[in-house]
C-alpha cells in the first residue's frame, strides 16, 4: 500500500502517515521547507515498519504537484490513498491580507486539491481513495482565519465535483474535517490564544472531551477500506458533536 501526505511532516497530516506506516507499506510526505520536522517524520514511520520518501516541495502549484507525483512515480506503480492536508497560514483578517499571499495560501490549501489529482491520474487505479482535510472555518467565520476558511470552502466544493467524475473510475474523494486539534498552525494564527482556543474547545463540546489524533485517523482508515465504497463526495466532521451548538 501507498499513500502521499502532503504537508506530512507534521499535525494531523503526520498522525494521519503514522496511522498507515505498516511493514511494507510506502509512505510519501510533502513537506514545504522545515527539513529538522521531516527528518523527525520520517524517523517515526520508519519505526513503525514503513518505508518513508521525503518530498520537498511546494504543493500550491501545478508544476509542484507534477514534480511531487513524478518522484512518487519513480517508486511505486500505484497510489492507494492521497491525503491533501498542506496548509498555509495568513493570519491577518481579509480587509488586511497581503493579496500576493492571501492567492499563494488559497492555491495550496484549496485549489491544490485540483493540481494534485489531476497530477496523480496515472497512479490512481479501482479502489483508490482522496482525502482533503477542511476546518469549521470552512463555514463559519474564525477571526485570521479567511484565508484557510475560504481556500476549505472551495476545497470542499471541488470534492463533490471531483466525486462525480472519480467515481465511475472507482476512485473516492471525500472531505474529513476535525474539530479544533493544537497544530503548529493554529499557533500561527492565534498565537497566544492558541492554548485558551484549544482548552475552551474540548470544555465546551457535547461529548465532554477535545478531539484526539484516533477520532480523526480511525475515519480515514475506515473511509479508506473497501467496507467504505459506496461512501463518495461527503464532508465528515470529526468533533464530537461541537459543530451542531449554536
Amino acid at each position: 500500500m501507498a499513500i502521499l501526505v502532503t504537508g506530512g511532516s507534521k499535525g494531523i497530516g503526520l498522525q494521519i502517515a503514522l496511522s498507515f506506516s505498516e511493514p511494507g507499506n510506502q509512505v510519501f510526505l510533502n513537506y514545504a521547507s522545515d527539513d529538522q520536522a521531516a527528518a523527525l517524520a520520517q524517523q517515526a514511520v520508519q519505526a513503525l515498519g514503513a518505508e518513508c520518501h521525503l518530498l520537498k516541495g511546494d504543493a500550491g502549484t501545478p508544476e509542484g504537484c507534477k514534480r511531487i507525483m513524478h518522484t512518487v512515480a519513480e517508486n511505486v506503480e500505484q497510489l492507494d490513498q492521497l491525503v491533501h492536508c498542506a496548509v498555509r497560514a495568513v493570519p491577518h483578517p481579509a480587509l488586511e491580507c497581503d493579496l500576493v499571499e492571501f492567492t499563494n495560501a488559497v492555491n495550496l490549501n484549496g485549489t491544490a486539491l485540483l493540481y494534485l489529482t489531476q497530477a496523480a491520474m496515472p497512479l490512481l487505479k479501482r479502489g483508490s481513495t482522496i482525502f482533503f482535510l477542511s476546518s469549521r472555518g470552512s463555514r463559519i467565520v474564525v477571526p485570521n482565519y479567511a484565508a484557510i476558511g475560504v481556500a476549505k470552502s472551495l476545497g470542499e466544493c471541488l470534492v463533490r465535483y471531483l466525486a462525480a467524475e472519480l467515481a465511475p473510475h472507482g476512485i473516492r474523494i471525500n472531505t474529513v474535517s476535525p474539530g479544533v486539534v493544537d497544530t503548529e498552525a493554529v499557533r500561527t494564527l492565534f498565537g497566544d490564544d492558541a492554548d485558551e482556543i484549544v482548552r475552551h474547545a474540548a470544555e465546551n463540546n457535547p461529548s465532554g472531551r477535545g478531539v484526539e489524533h484516533a477520532d480523526y485517523t480511525n475515519m480515514i482508515r475506515f473511509l479508506a477500506s473497501p467496507e467504505a465504497e459506496f461512501v463518495q463526495g461527503q464532508t465528515i466532521f470529526i468533533n464530537g458533536g461541537a459543530n451542531l451548538m449554536a
